[in-house]
């Protein structure tokens, strides 16, 4: 997944708002949000390492991992980013704990950022320079640089969910359809940064344009998937656009009440 935001204790009563799309090349087999019987979360799947992008419990413990790109860096590692959704998932450690423990092997892994939580507690950690941090109530935006890095990307991202996206939904006439379109208008933009201000990630100006979008399309490699999501009251609620090949258009939906979850 290539960008991410969250509003995290922002609206009154939705402790969690995600609005994400993931990246990655057209061939790379995925199949689309469904419930892991397994593994007793909901996720997309990536059908070639077996991990996920982003996941979410049945009592709300939720993460999102993006990659951090580096062009210069030519290494290769053996584990999977999409096995620390997985992990903490499937942890009972509450998710600063988890950070800090995942923070004594974070060089198994190539360059990630990681933003994960539950209801009451949210954490951001990536192992290219961001020790873990606990997340004070805000919007934050992240893509494939630092959280704190500042990026035309991310930046165009932060003020169309601000101050288009956050005002729609403390609206209390606006239907979840309405908030629904809003979302994947906002995750489709096409805008590019003009070269001047992009960053420099190790790769060529051409490319680095081509995927300074939000929505990125070209012959090889694009966004293949969006998501809304939103934890409200005691509700969660996944919506999931296909944006690619044979399915793109159709709409993955989960909604249920939320389980308690024990207490570490």
């Amino acid at each position: 997944m290539c960008i991410v935001a969250l509003a995290w204790q922002v609206l009154e009563n939705t402790p969690v708002l995600i609005l994400s799309n993931r990246d990655e090349f057209y061939h790379r087999p995925a199949q689309a949000l469904h419930y892991w019987q397994n593994e007793a979360f909901y996720a997309g799947k990536d059908l070639q390492q077996g991990g996920t992008w982003m996941a979410v419990n049945e009592t709300g413990r939720w993460a999102v991992v993006t990659n951090f790109r580096d062009g210069r860096d030519q290494r290769h590692f053996a584990t999977s980013r999409g096995q620390l959704i997985k992990d903490f998932l499937h942890s009972d450690l509450s998710p600063i704990r988890f950070a800090r423990q995942l923070e004594q092997q974070q060089q198994l892994y190539a360059g990630f950022n990681l933003m994960m939580g539950n209801t009451v507690q949210a954490v951001y950690m990536s192992n290219r320079g961001e020790t873990p941090q606990v997340l004070a109530n805000g919007v934050y935006v992240v893509s494939n640089a630092l959280l704190h890095d500042h990026w035309q990307k991310t930046a165009h991202l932060r003020k169309r969910f601000t101050q288009e996206f956050l005002p729609l939904l403390q609206l209390s006439n606006t239907s979840l359809s309405d908030q629904m379109d809003a979302a994947w208008q906002i995750l489709q933009d096409q805008r590019k940064v003009a070269q001047a201000l992009l960053p420099d990630t190790g790769i060529s100006l051409e490319l680095e344009q081509l995927i300074s979008s939000t929505f990125i399309q070209s012959e090889k490699y694009g966004t293949r998937c969006s998501n809304f999501f939103k934890i409200i009251n005691q509700d969660m609620i996944w919506l999931e656009k296909t944006q690619q090949g044979e399915h793109a258009g159709k709409i993955q939906k989960i909604q249920q009440t939320l389980k308690t979850a024990k207490v570490m």
